[in-house]
């Protein structure tokens, strides 16, 4: 146990176990009353007790025989008490399982540093405690969510080991270890925004659609509040006018988290000041534009989330990844820094994240300013794209002043890559 005070690592263990095990004793006694049924085994005292008992075997014995022998005791008692409940067609096994749980506690504080222990109480506390949270979740989930978390389990714990970290070709400097890694981040973030939106916010408003859909893709986001400001009143559009510019926020954000979760620390710390220039000034944006107080707008299906993990969109991005790293590779070879520039305006019109990530995986003769450039250059030409869609699916005059701090944004990322380059 790892600790750094004068205290007796025994004393210590002790200490713990038996707070962990009242903590835990007195979370299943409110459970139980919640309940308002009878669970069976277990009272606060038993828990402590049961905790104590297992410190004191593994004291006693440090083999773990007898601590073994006192396990199997303690799961042929429980065994009992649960087969009698069965006769009464009480079939509740929580009781004895949390019991098990508090028996191990005294190794787990005597063998394992603090957090270990700690982390098993809080694990068990929670799941106690929000009982109605768990049920509506257990409920709203889809059966095909356990598919989905073993396809990105192939992806990052089967595929990723297996591709070697060899460059792809003489002529690409990216391996396929990288372009896979890529994949597999990008997949994560956004897989973890479709998890908040579908199951955590599902009643979410107009402005968490913004902040959750830029995290997943700011261009989508962009395109489902568009066409559903077209034929909308002046109230909710201008709402979803600050949806839009806090999508594209989290576009910088989910950069920048990119970037730096790659391990391109360098480059993270050279965009931060750009990047932290237009979040703010876009923070300040949709601060005045929620000025005017208005009443919370109800989501409608269509902006819904699609899911994100499937292999199709993985290999795609990773075509897109290769593709990209191919073309810079000429582009710089033939054109230098100057060609650079003008391909990260073009590809802003398409999909900027695996362009982003294999510029910085690429060793391409080029200044790290001119990378620099070429991200900020690439994201601003997305947001003129992005105030497009939302001029032309929306159709609505209120949302002009959004399309236009979009396109006012390209014109300051041009700006300041002029600056870097020169």
């Amino acid at each position: 146990m790892e600790n750094s005070t004068n205290l007796s690592p025994l004393l210590l263990a002790f200490i713990e176990t038996t707070l962990f095990g009242f903590l835990i004793g007195l979370e299943w006694h409110s459970y139980r009353r919640a309940s308002q049924r009878d669970l069976g085994f277990g009272t606060t005292r038993t828990f402590t007790l049961l905790a104590i008992f297992g410190l004191a075997l593994i004291i006693i014995d440090p083999t773990f025989i007898a601590y073994g022998v006192g396990l199997v005791v303690v799961g042929s008692l429980l065994a009992l008490e649960y087969w009698k409940r069965l006769q009464t067609q009480d079939n509740h096994l929580l009781g004895p399982l949390i019991a098990l749980i508090a028996y191990t506690l005294g190794p787990l504080s005597l063998h394992g540093p603090l957090w270990l222990p700690l982390l098993f109480v809080i694990v068990l506390l929670l799941l106690l405690g929000d009982k109605p949270g768990i049920r509506r979740f257990s409920d709203a989930f889809h059966h095909d969510e356990a598919r989905t978390l073993v396809k990105f389990f192939i992806m990052a714990g089967v595929i990723l080991p297996l591709l070697p970290n060899r460059e792809i070709a003489p002529f690409i400097s990216v391996t396929w270890y990288q372009v896979w890694l890529a994949v597999i981040v990008v997949s994560a973030i956004s897989y973890l925004s479709y998890l908040a939106q579908t199951y955590f916010f599902p009643a979410r408003g107009v402005l968490l659609t913004g902040v959750l859909g830029g995290l997943y893709s700011s261009t989508a986001a962009t395109v489902v509040l568009g066409k559903r400001a077209h034929g909308s009143g002046a109230e909710e559009t201008r709402i979803i006018g600050a949806s839009i510019v806090l999508a594209t926020m989290m576009m910088y954000l989910r950069l920048w988290a990119l970037i730096l979760a790659l391990g391109h620390t360098v480059t993270a710390t050279r965009l931060a000041v750009p990047f932290s220039i237009l979040i703010g000034a876009s923070a300040l944006v949709v601060w005045l534009m929620l000025q005017k107080k208005s009443t919370k707008i109800a989501p409608k299906a269509e902006d819904l989330p699609q899911h994100p993990l499937e292999f199709s969109t993985a290999l795609l991005f990773a075509f897109l990844f290769v593709l990209f790293a191919i073309i810079t590779h000429f582009v710089v070879q033939k054109f230098g820094a100057n060609g650079l520039h003008v391909f990260s305006f073009m590809v802003g019109f398409t999909d900027i994240d695996p362009f982003v990530l294999s510029l910085l995986d690429g060793k391409f003769h080029v200044s790290e300013g001119a990378l620099e450039a070429a991200i900020i250059m690439a994201s601003g030409s997305n947001n003129l794209l992005k105030a497009g869609y939302a001029v032309g699916l929306s159709r609505n005059p209120v949302l002009y002043l959004s399309a236009g701090w979009l396109a006012l944004t390209f014109l300051l990322s041009v700006a300041w890559a002029q600056l870097i380059l020169r």
